[in-house]
């Protein structure tokens, strides 16, 4: 009978260590999954961030392109009213 208590001895041991190995394994998984989370967390957070920084820069962009059609208007006018001022020069210098 000793040999039988004898042999058991290393296997529960060996068992032992395997579920201590099992345990730290899954805390170490655990770790691993709640290191995820935080970082999803925070790249969803950043994405928030970056998706109403587009929209102030779509804002701003619209505002510009806005601004560079009335100046072209306004410099079309321009050309318009010097030609029509080359035009009465023309006038007065052939008279």
């Amino acid at each position: 009978m000793g040999n039988l208590y004898e042999n058991k001895g290393p296997l529960d041991s060996s068992g032992k260590d395997k579920e201590a190995r099992t345990l730290e394994h899954l805390k170490d998984l655990d770790g691993k999954i709640v290191e995820a989370i935080v970082k999803v967390k925070s790249l969803k957070e950043d994405k928030l961030k970056l998706e109403v920084r587009i929209k102030e820069l779509e804002g701003q962009l619209d505002e510009k392109d806005t601004e560079v059609k009335r100046l072209a208007d306004e410099k079309s006018d321009v050309r318009g009213q010097i030609e029509d001022l080359l035009g009465e020069l023309d006038s007065i210098e052939t008279d």
